[in-house]
């Protein structure tokens, strides 16, 4: 990946390494180029306790942490480089990375906004347009099935307020029916009475039959002397 290099101590003279500083970065070097970024990142770090404003070492340790897939790590330390950074070609390499690790991390947003700063302090970069137009394409395609998503949402929320509305108004009438059943019918209770007082009244009404049909017969029957 274009600028993801380790900026190579070069040695001129033994009096370069004299510094434990140095010393950690030409370590965390080899380690790195021996793909033992764990390692290297260890070596960085104590580069950076021998000097915390080693830009060097700062540079290179976040090269390591993205070669972990550390990305936040990453972009946490290339956006600090470009705080105090005045030179145009290195605050694009610093931006270009800054938007890779936010990319690889699925930041979109963030990663568009650092290539821009990458190409507005180097509008030759090629590469930071390239990626550009990628993040912007992506981000297009993620709006585009999240909108989707939404309407979907929507019409499923929709259409199932539609079902209940049709199902309530295909129970109304079995409601209305119920209903008008309920108030045109008596109760079991008041059915049972209603039937006791019918048969008490054709009681009675056989009792008074039968009496009227006894005193017919006691009237005696006139003689024919």
């Amino acid at each position: 990946m274009k600028y993801l290099i380790i900026i190579l101590t070069l040695v001129a003279a033994e009096e370069v390494f004299s510094q434990p500083e140095q010393k950690y970065i030409r370590q965390g070097n080899g380690k790195y180029n021996e793909q033992q970024y764990n390692e290297a990142e260890v070596l960085y770090r104590k580069a950076l306790e021998e000097n915390i404003q080693s830009r060097k070492a700062e540079y290179n340790l976040s090269n390591t942490l993205y070669k972990q897939e550390k990305y936040d790590a990453a972009a946490a330390k290339y956006l600090g480089l470009t705080q105090e950074e005045k030179d145009h070609h290195e605050l694009s390499r610093y931006y270009y990375n800054l938007g890779n690790s936010m990319f690889k991390a699925n930041k979109l947003k963030e990663s568009i906004e650092a290539y821009k700063n990458a190409l507005r302090n180097n509008p030759e970069d090629d590469d930071a347009r390239h990626n550009l137009q990628l993040a912007l394409r992506m981000k297009s395609q993620q709006e585009k099935q999240d909108n989707k998503e939404g309407q979907d949402n929507q019409d499923n929320q929709e259409n199932k307020d539609q079902q209940d509305k049709q199902d309530n108004q295909n129970n109304q009438p079995d409601q209305e029916q119920q209903q008008n059943q309920q108030q045109g019918q008596i109760s079991r209770e008041d059915a049972e009475r209603l039937l006791q007082a019918l048969e008490n009244d054709e009681k009675k009404v056989l009792q008074k039959v039968k009496e009227n049909q006894a005193q017919v017969k006691k009237i005696p029957v006139e003689k024919d002397w």
